[in-house]
């Protein structure tokens, strides 16, 4: 898989000009959401051709589905794109893991650019490939690997966002440093996001990016280190598709951040992950991010959901621990006995 340029900028609108002059296309269309064509398309519509067509699509990741797909679909259709038409997506990461599976498939592959107007979307979704769709009720269930020609990244399109948004991107740096780096973990943690200083941010965003950049250059097709990226995301996913199911949704980071708390008390007890390094997190996401409630009778529930994740094999659950901070250890099967008490320290430690 062909690698992505990865451009940072405290200028989108510019570097989407420059990057666009650098290519031949015939016509360019701008896919947003509700949300973002009233936030983000001003910022960079006057250095787009005026020709270009707006494509809107419902904002939230409820409408991340094969019917929104097929709007999308229809609209390059009737607008008469062609395989040198060009797709820029401009939203968080339901428009670029939506906008992304659109081109890879339309006419065989359409080319585009990722513009991520989210801090999660920036660090995660834009970066890495991943396309897709959510499916019978279970996240990007449908997709493909298909990196776009750039991914955009600037904070900028951040000074917007609400709190709530920030922390869930901010769940997905936490995991990176996790995975990497105890300086950089360290650097997170002592950052005060309740007044960001977004250049500050963006060297943040940065480094977080580049370990992720790291991972799928080496492992592009998530055959063995890219699963190190799911840390937190088993039984995160898990998290989130029983909010939706009990009718009230939470978002991806602060699903990650829990389950984060859930998969390194898995390491403690199989890996002796330091237990007052677990503490700490588990206070300081308590802090932010406040308790993802369930009771012992959602266990079964929660672990039938952990079953469907992608990167399970033969039937057995796959984790991402860690050993220390820098050290995953990927493919780790664990008994469903010690997932039940991950869920019960969860629990005391969030004071449940």
């Amino acid at each position: 898989m062909e690698s992505q340029k990865i451009l940072f900028t405290a200028q989108p609108g510019q570097t989407l000009k420059e990057t666009l002059d650098s290519l031949a296309f015939d016509t360019l269309f701008i896919l947003c959401d509700t949300h973002t064509r009233e936030l983000s398309l001003p910022q960079i519509s006057k250095y787009v051709p005026s020709s270009a067509r707006i494509i809107t699509i419902e904002a939230g990741d409820t409408h991340k589905t094969l019917q929104t797909l097929a709007q999308v679909w229809n609209e390059l259709s009737s607008n008469q794109a062609t395989r040198k038409s060009f797709l820029v997506n401009l939203g968080g990461g339901m428009v670029t893991d939506l906008g992304g599976f659109a081109a890879a498939c339309f006419k065989r592959g359409i080319h585009f650019i990722n513009m991520p107007t989210t801090l999660l979307g920036a660090v995660d979704a834009a970066v890495g490939g991943k396309t897709g769709i959510n499916f019978n009720g279970l996240k990007n269930e449908i997709g493909a690997f298909r990196p776009a020609d750039a991914v955009i990244i600037s904070t900028s399109f951040f000074h917007t966002l609400p709190q709530e948004e920030l922390l869930s991107g901010y769940a997905e740096m936490l995991k990176h440093a996790l995975i990497d780096n105890p300086d950089t973990y360290r650097a997170l943690l002592d950052f005060d996001l309740s007044a960001p200083d977004w250049n500050r941010l963006l060297l943040l965003l940065q480094e977080s990016v580049q370990v992720k950049e790291r991972i799928v250059a080496e492992d592009p097709f998530e055959k063995g280190i890219r699963k190190a990226l799911n840390l937190g995301h088993t039984v995160g996913h898990a998290f989130e598709s029983l909010s939706h199911k009990q009718g009230r949704p939470i978002p991806h980071g602060y699903a990650v951040a829990w389950g984060i708390v859930c998969e390194l008390l898995l390491s403690h007890h199989y890996l002796q992950f330091p237990a007052e390094t677990i503490t700490e997190l588990a206070a300081y996401i308590y802090r932010h991010y406040g308790a993802f409630p369930f009771t012992c009778k959602e266990y079964e529930t929660l672990y039938e959901l952990m079953t469907h994740d992608k990167k399970n094999e033969a039937g057995r659950i796959n984790f991402t621990l860690l050993q220390a901070i820098g050290k995953p250890i990927i493919n780790r099967h664990v008994d469903k006995e010690q997932v039940f008490v991950a869920f019960d320290l969860y629990r005391d430690l969030f004071k449940l």
